[in-house]
């Protein structure tokens, strides 16, 4: 399993001390040597750069009950599942729909050894949740169940996802634009934006 003991904390990009060695993680599932691989796996860690100081900022900001490191761990693998997924314009040229990138992360992550909670953050960030109600209502690609952000790190790292894009990984959305962004999806998405907003924002 890669990850280090407590005494010997993981500490790249300058992000405060984890337990877990996520990059070890990233790393195994995107091995292969060839350019796109490499692209997508650049992409994936700069996107989950910025996650994880967006989320590191407003748990500092209202005192959230959260150890940085445990955060850092669960923004750097909320998407590790991308690979998976056909998704050319970002590099990824698996074979998945890209909504299931979540689910798949989680049964990556859950394959490799890593902890229940790790796995829960990937599999429950997508948009502001995916309900049973919302798979079944608009014949979502995912397996029946509820995928919605429970814990208090789980409804964080999906709050501070939705702030950054993956195709335009240089702009910071406004709360506003994050909000545009889950409410085109439908009513229901919004609600659950200003339900986090009302926590996060």
């Amino acid at each position: 399993m890669p990850t280090t003991t407590d005494t010997q904390q993981y500490t790249p990009y300058g992000l405060p001390p984890s337990a877990v060695n996520y990059m070890a993680y990233i790393n195994n599932a995107y091995s292969a040597d060839d350019s796109e691989t490499q692209k997508l796996k650049e992409l994936l860690v700069t996107h989950s750069l910025q996650v994880a100081r967006k989320a590191l900022e407003i748990a500092h900001t209202h005192a959230l009950p959260l150890a940085d490191g445990d955060i850092v761990a669960a923004a750097m693998l909320h998407d590790i599942g991308i690979i998976a997924t056909n998704a050319p314009g970002i590099h990824c040229h698996g074979t998945e729909h890209y909504l299931r990138h979540g689910v798949l992360g989680a049964a990556m992550l859950r394959k490799a050894g890593a902890p229940e909670w790790l796995a829960r953050v990937a599999e429950r960030h997508t948009g502001t949740g995916i309900t049973a109600k919302d798979i079944a209502e608009y014949h979502l690609p995912m397996p029946p169940g509820d995928y919605m952000p429970e814990t208090l790190l789980e409804r964080l790292v999906c709050y501070a996802d939705k702030f950054y894009s993956k195709s335009h990984p240089q702009v910071e959305k406004t709360p506003a634009q994050a909000r545009a962004s889950v409410a085109r999806f439908g009513a229901d998405n919004a609600a659950r934006f200003d339900d986090l907003a009302a926590i996060f924002g």
